[in-house]
């Protein structure tokens, strides 16, 4: 590529950033396990309630006040629902990409099951009043350390 790719708002070119629902208790238990287990720092998180994850759901189009999916921002792409899932799984170290076993499922499968986990998960997994976030001594793992 010749040109250099347009990148969303706050975002550097070596950035992987995942988006995910702040106030959705599964959403957040999705970012402290990334922060366990993604020893190499190789994403980083925000809410898409924070000024960053809205700034960058309104560069790609998305809705900024319904939020059905988790989304992976990577060399300026925009991944979702099991892909983006995957894409992340892959990267982190043993045994979890070994999850990505799943790709062998057509992804409209894959998407229908993460869709009836996504649409209900405030149901089965609960909501909480404010978005929870990581301790500040986990604040360089967000978009420009971003914390509550």
């Amino acid at each position: 590529m010749t040109q250099q790719q347009k990148l969303p708002p706050g975002i550097r070119p070596t950035d992987k950033v995942v988006l995910f629902d702040g106030v959705c208790t599964l959403c957040s238990a999705w970012a402290r396990f990334l922060i366990r287990f993604d020893h190499k720092q190789i994403f980083k998180l925000a809410t898409v309630q924070s000024a960053e994850g809205q700034a960058i759901l309104k560069w790609f189009g998305l809705p900024t006040d319904t939020y059905k999916t988790m989304i992976l921002i990577e060399d300026a792409s925009l991944y979702t629902k099991s892909t983006a899932f995957f894409r992340v799984m892959m990267r982190l170290p043993l045994p979890w990409p070994i999850t990505c076993v799943g790709w062998i499922v057509p992804a409209f499968l894959r998407n229908w099951f993460y869709d009836r986990i996504a649409l209900n998960r405030y149901l089965l997994f609960g909501r909480n009043d404010t978005c929870v976030m990581p301790t500040k001594d986990h604040s360089s793992r967000f978009l420009n350390g971003q914390t509550d």
